[in-house]
């Protein structure tokens, strides 16, 4: 520690003092405890960290009370020490030096990794405690999460007592249980955090939005001063409740190390679940403990960032639970036929206006066309929607630059691009077309859908969720693509896979379909399986789904963008996506 805190006389005091409470104390045991082992005498110690090479974890449990372990000043540290074999744990022993630990637990674990907390506080006294503990595990922990002063945390000794022998305590499993009359209890309750972040990458990300059951909105530590430890977040529940499941849904800025805390009064907390060993993603956590006030008290976090969670739901009994919007329900089986256009009218007929809403003026992703007000899209008199890309300059329009044309930056080419919003939105079903993709250089046709609150909220994306059904790039004529799109994959990252044929898509049609539900996505091409999601697995290894809502469709024939690039000298036009039919079933 600081010069200022080296040994003199004052810490010789101290230290003889310190010595002289650890001798009555080993011999002041209450006759209950008689019976109870040392149990952690010189056997291996690990610990988070040292503040120097003076003060190593082994000084901890040498029996030498004029020796210590001491840490780095910083938040959390720990030091634990392995018994050699499962122990019955009756009873902790800490002699404090004068850094001591305000808020810390007692741990053990079977393994060294996962660790079941026996004793918790946040208002440590220093000096010598003695614990009274009952738990089981090969290894014992001492995890600081406060420290009571600007140094670390230290420890004369370290004394484990009990019984070799017994079962492992149990560590939390993800396993789900759903006791009888188990609510959502934090939907839309009032939410504290640490510090919140709101700027270009996290606009209001205020801790209301962890408690929203909207997996597209988040709560995040500012990132200017949250990007620290220890980070939190709690909810006020209503009142006193029963808890029994603990959700959690991370962003990318996961805690490795934290803490599911519960309280009566948001000020005096009790720890029911801990980690060191955070993974991020989706996580399910079986918990027992009362409270009013339920924590995620983060302690180390998994990356630079701060922490940030898309959903934290507490589930149990009792509080004061406001009911949320019931879920969608899921198609029926066999689904029906809900909505189609099977594009049957006479040649030369505009889009159904009852049914489609042309989109028009320059397109995104860098594309090149401009889309037109249904003169590039009519019906051939044959079963099919033609909608044609074209070079065709469009005067006044700004589109990049085309390198065909030298550089303008007048849109050079027309082409359509159809939606069904506020004519048809849905949620779940299966979505199938067959189509006849164009297919050269530079082209871009695809058949997708988007979350409705695009519009209806004026949400960005990717916050509103995508859908591809079929993109098709010219370049890659052997193959097309499905791909769904959220906040926490998307663009190049979206979760997707190709489908590849012999031949080239442009030269015949084929059967495009995606199967939705609650629990997930098939995508088809002619039946053949392309990509398949399944909902836990992609919240636990990608991130949220946010597909539970209305979503409209999206018919396009795209010229340029980032991902085909521009047309080039090879590139024939006009080009033709021919489109027989669009059918949902539900």
């Amino acid at each position: 520690m600081h010069s200022s805190r080296s040994p003199g006389r004052h810490r010789l005091i101290l230290l003889v003092a310190a010595a002289a409470t650890l001798v009555l104390s080993l011999f002041t045991v209450p006759a209950a405890m008689a019976a109870d082992t040392l149990l952690s005498a010189g056997r291996p110690v690990t610990a988070s960290s040292a503040e120097n090479v003076a003060f190593p974890a082994t000084a901890a449990v040498d029996g030498n009370p004029g020796t210590r372990w001491s840490s780095a000043f910083s938040d959390p540290q720990w030091i634990q020490v392995d018994l050699g074999a499962v122990a019955g744990v009756t009873r902790v022993v800490l002699n404090w030096e004068t850094a001591y630990g305000t808020a810390f637990q007692i741990q053990v674990s079977a393994n060294g990794s996962d660790w079941t907390p026996i004793h918790s506080t946040t208002t440590g006294t220093g000096g010598t405690q003695t614990l009274d503990v009952s738990g089981s595990g090969r290894y014992v922990r001492m995890y600081g999460t406060q420290r009571s002063t600007q140094y670390g945390y230290s420890l004369w000794e370290f004394q484990v007592y009990g019984t070799i022998g017994g079962t492992p305590t149990p560590t939390p499993t993800p396993t789900v249980t759903n006791p009888p009359g188990e609510k959502l209890l934090s939907y839309g309750r009032q939410g504290v955090a640490s510090t919140s972040q709101s700027d270009g990458n996290c606009w209001e990300c205020t801790p209301a939005r962890a408690f929203d059951r909207d997996p597209a909105s988040r709560w995040a530590t500012s990132s200017t001063t949250g990007w620290v430890d220890p980070g939190w977040i709690y909810v006020d529940l209503g009142a006193t409740a029963q808890l029994s499941k603990v959700v959690l849904q991370w962003d990318p800025a996961y805690a490795k190390a934290f803490q599911i805390q519960v309280s009566p009064d948001a000020a005096n907390w009790t720890s029911i679940y801990s980690t060191t060993t955070g993974t991020g993603f989706k996580q399910t956590l079986n918990v027992t403990g009362t409270g009013r006030y339920v924590r995620m008290y983060g302690t180390q976090r998994g990356t630079p960032y701060g922490y940030s969670l898309w959903e934290f739901q507490v589930y149990g009994t009792g509080g004061a639970p406001i009911t949320p919007p019931p879920l969608p329900p899921d198609p029926a089986v066999p689904p029906r036929l809900v909505w189609s256009d099977e594009f049957n009218g006479a040649a030369g007929t505009k889009p159904d206006a009852a049914k489609w809403k042309p989109e028009i003026g320059p397109g995104v992703n860098n594309e090149l066309q401009y889309y037109t007000n249904n003169d590039n899209a009519s019906t051939d008199g044959a079963g099919n929607l033609v909608m044609e890309a074209r070079r065709q300059a469009t005067p006044g329009s700004a589109c990049p630059p085309d390198p065909l044309s030298g550089g303008s930056t007048t849109c050079q080419y027309t082409s359509s691009r159809l939606n069904t919003y506020g004519k048809f939105s849905f949620t779940y079903g299966r979505v199938e077309a067959r189509i006849k993709p164009s297919g050269t250089k530079g082209i871009w046709p695809a058949f997708w859908l988007l979350g409705a609150d695009f519009f209806d909220q004026g949400r960005p994306w990717p916050y509103v969720g995508e859908i591809d059904i079929m993109e098709h790039i010219g370049k890659e004529p052997h193959n097309v693509y499905s791909t769904i799109h959220a906040p926490a994959y998307f663009g190049a990252g979206g979760f997707g896979k190709a489908y590849t044929i012999p031949g080239n898509f442009n030269d015949a049609f084929h059967v495009f379909a995606v199967d939705w539900n609650s629990k997930g996505m098939r995508f088809t091409v002619d039946g053949n399986l392309i990509h398949e999601v399944d909902r836990a697995t992609l919240e636990a290894t990608r991130g949220p789904w946010v597909f539970d809502h209305p979503f409209f469709i999206i018919l396009n024939n795209a010229v340029g963008g980032d991902w085909p690039g521009p047309p080039d000298a090879s590139t024939v036009f006009p080009q033709k996506m021919l489109v027989d039919y669009v059918r949902v079933y539900q």
